[in-house]
């Protein structure tokens, strides 16, 4: 048994260091190359202190990547999981060819971030405009993706056709769990399809929400490739956020220890958010 034991621990030390070498080692010098002025290629750098920190929230363009973030984050995860939930509802039904159609919706999800940015960029500077002339609607004849106040919405667009697959089935495991009993006891009591809904099916997919909403905002606060693929983070800094712009910043723009400690801030940001949500919709859950 002690072999055994050494064995499975000497399996795990190349994983260990591994991980080490390419996440952890990594994120502890970008901590404290948070704490220096150096600019990504100079060989000498001083220790600054906390004076990063303190200019990322006086940075106005920090701040605007913030706003659109949060507000990215938040429109995506809500439209995300209502429509996963719709979906997964109606495939879970009796319907034909049901295998077929989870297939179908589950295709975006492994399909490329940035193919699909590509193709839908590709979709709104070209093939939409025309239609839109052709319907006559001023607002589909002009590339949304070029205007500052519609911009967002072509990148909402195409992260919740993309993030919608991967929540669907999520869901959809969730209600092959709840056991068909329910249904049949609610149906001779005369309970409608909305209270069968609203009494059995969502309090009993509570966990299956909370992780949905966590993944769903993570994924929202992260948003990167799809500004990439679509809009490069214009027009002007429209739709940048604060993963591009730490990218931009810190790789292109000389401002490495800078947005190092934008992305420590950020990262506690993210740390903070799913915690709190977390520690709200599993007390919902236990209130359902």
């Amino acid at each position: 048994m002690a072999k055994r034991r050494v064995a499975f621990y000497l399996m795990t030390i190349p994983a260990l260091l591994l991980f080490f070498a390419f996440h952890t080692f990594p994120a502890l010098q970008g901590i404290y190359y948070a704490f220096t002025n150096w600019d990504g290629f100079s060989d000498s750098f001083d220790y600054v202190g906390f004076r990063n920190f303190i200019n990322i929230f006086k940075d106005e363009n920090v701040l605007n990547s913030y706003f659109f973030t949060f507000k990215y984050a938040i429109v995506t995860t809500i439209l995300i999981n209502v429509i996963s939930l719709m979906i997964a509802l109606g495939l879970n039904a009796r319907i034909r060819a049901k295998n077929f159609f989870r297939g179908v919706y589950f295709l975006p999800n492994i399909l490329s971030v940035l193919i699909v940015g590509f193709i839908f960029n590709y979709l709104f500077s070209n093939v939409v405009p025309i239609w839109g002339e052709k319907l006559g609607s001023e607002f589909l004849s002009q590339n949304i993706l070029g205007n500052d106040d519609w911009a967002w919405i072509g990148i909402v667009i195409v992260a919740v056709w993309q993030g919608v697959a991967y929540n669907t089935i999520l869901y959809l495991a969730g209600l092959q769990t709840i056991p068909q009993d329910l249904y049949e006891a609610s149906n001779l009591d005369g309970a409608s399809r909305w209270r069968e809904f609203w009494s059995i099916t969502f309090p009993l997919l509570a966990s299956f929400f909370t992780i949905n909403m966590v993944l769903a905002m993570k994924g929202g606060l992260m948003v990167f490739d799809q500004i990439i693929a679509l809009t490069g983070g214009g027009p002007g800094r429209a739709t940048q956020s604060i993963a591009l712009l730490i990218y931009t910043g810190g790789f292109q723009g000389g401002e490495f220890a800078y947005q190092s400690a934008n992305a420590v801030i950020y990262f506690i940001v993210i740390v903070v958010i799913s915690a709190l949500q977390l520690k709200f919709l599993q007390k919902r859950e236990m209130d359902l």
